[in-house]
């Protein structure tokens, strides 16, 4: 193994990365992702131009599910809400006033309306390991993305399989489950910070940066040449894949949205990355940067979206922020459809648990558990339509109950994984992914 090291003194190397985020071939670190194990796996990927992959948007602390996608405009006063319905592309079928966009989209979306299973946990846990948060961490349940890697592993040796475009939260629950049992190789790789600084490409950057960079790569070279070809050989060609990572700008150029039509960028809404309270930033750059990276050849793709535990003043709350989700989500959509990604990208977007029918004294509405509401597109699923109902004041499912690890299977189906496959953790015991008695949903199957 060797360690590329850059200048001696201070707390940084080289383009003036810090610690954290040092670069050792052989055991390269990247964001938490030990690429030759991943590397390795590389045989059991798909191609790149039609592998299956999923795209999630978690949406932290949980959306008024009556005042975006189950209006009811027939409850009574202190629960209908200061929102009208509004038709769609599907006759019969309403959404509130906050969401034009996706009503004019929803020929291409299905929609959940009777999500029951979750508790009263504002965490990213059930959202993205199928299980509440106590529960995965004592059983080391894995976020679904490092699932994929492992089973499936990369589709491209220089883009990871599974990405993580969340930020770190304030409140620790909302940040990005781990790999749990699989172990810190199958953790989502973080592209934010120093880990992104090390992608990024040379064009552009200031000199003083652009000659750290040449001075790291001059050591490759020097390494490259202070070996004959069969030393090299016997590394294996998951370390030699590790000298192609370094020298690829595969990564950053997928990340890299400036490269995109400014008319495209435009409609999705650029959004800012400042954070809002404890959840995530309403980033719709990140949307596309999340398209990008499936193109590339990631597996799952997950990010953190906006602040929605509106426990008071929602409507107002609601009437800022809905129409950048609104109009990212729907983007997103419509630019999967006509890149013909509908048919092998999953698109998820939830959050923990839906909000109370009864508005609140500070006219916010509290968590409720009882039932919840799902967006879903893409997969190759029977989209446009509703699927479940809920009670005239969205209290509870009335029809076709839907379990949200169903939500789950139905991604793991859609990314080509049996969702009952036993995975096997460090002291190699068995343990299904799911339980037996969650399926695919019939009806977007």
């Amino acid at each position: 193994m060797m360690t590329l090291w850059g200048p001696r003194g201070g707390g940084r190397y080289c383009d003036r990365v810090s610690r954290r985020s040092f670069l050792r071939v052989g055991g390269l670190a990247m964001g938490g992702l030990s690429l030759p194990q991943l590397l390795a796996a590389q045989g059991r990927g798909a191609t790149a131009d039609n592998h299956k992959s999923v795209i999630m948007i978690y949406l932290t602390g949980g959306l008024a599910h009556q005042d975006t996608v189950d209006p009811k405009p027939d409850a009574p006063d202190g629960v209908r809400g200061e929102f009208k319905p509004i038709a769609t592309a599907l006759p019969g079928v309403f959404l509130s006033e906050t969401m034009p966009r996706t009503a004019a989209a929803m020929d291409k979306v299905a929609i959940i309306r009777s999500l029951v299973g979750q508790i009263d946990e504002h965490s990213s846990f059930q959202s993205m390991t199928g299980f509440p948060m106590v529960v995965s961490q004592r059983e080391g349940r894995p976020h679904f993305g490092s699932i994929a890697a492992k089973v499936q592993g990369p589709v491209n040796s220089v883009v990871p399989p599974f990405v993580d475009l969340a930020p770190v939260m304030q409140h620790r629950p909302y940040n990005t489950p781990n790999a749990g049992m699989l172990g810190q190789p199958f953790k989502g790789a973080r592209m934010e910070g120093d880990d992104l600084a090390l992608l990024q490409p040379p064009q552009g950057v200031a000199p003083d940066r652009f000659v750290g960079r040449r001075d790291l790569l001059g050591q490759f070279d020097a390494f490259r040449r202070s070996v004959d070809g069969a030393a090299v050989d016997g590394m294996g060609s998951c370390y030699k894949q590790a000298f192609d990572v370094l020298t690829s700008d595969a990564l950053a150029r997928a990340l890299d949205v400036e490269q995109e039509d400014p008319r495209l960028r435009a409609r999705y809404g650029i959004g800012s990355p400042k954070h809002l309270g404890d959840g995530g930033p309403m980033w719709n750059d990140q949307f596309l940067v999340a398209r990008r990276l499936v193109e590339a050849g990631a597996r799952c793709v997950t990010l953190s979206y906006g602040f929605w535990d509106t426990h008071g003043d929602n409507f107002n709350h609601l009437r800022r922020v809905m129409p950048v989700l609104d109009q990212g989500v729907s983007a997103l959509v419509e630019d999967l459809h006509q890149r013909g990604l509908d048919r092998d990208c999953t698109l998820v977007v939830w959050g923990e648990f839906g909000r109370t029918p009864k508005i609140n004294a500070t006219a916010g509405r509290d968590h409720w558990a009882p039932v919840n509401s799902a967006i879903l597109a893409g997969g190759g699923m029977k989209v446009g339509q509703v699927i479940g109902s809920t009670d005239k004041i969205g209290g509870h499912a009335a029809s076709r109950p839907v379990h949200y690890r169903d939500v789950l299977a139905t991604v793991y189906h859609n990314l080509g994984i049996d969702p009952h496959t036993f995975l096997y953790d460090k002291s190699n015991r068995p343990i299904s992914i799911l339980p037996p008695e969650n399926e695919p949903i019939a009806e977007l199957i």
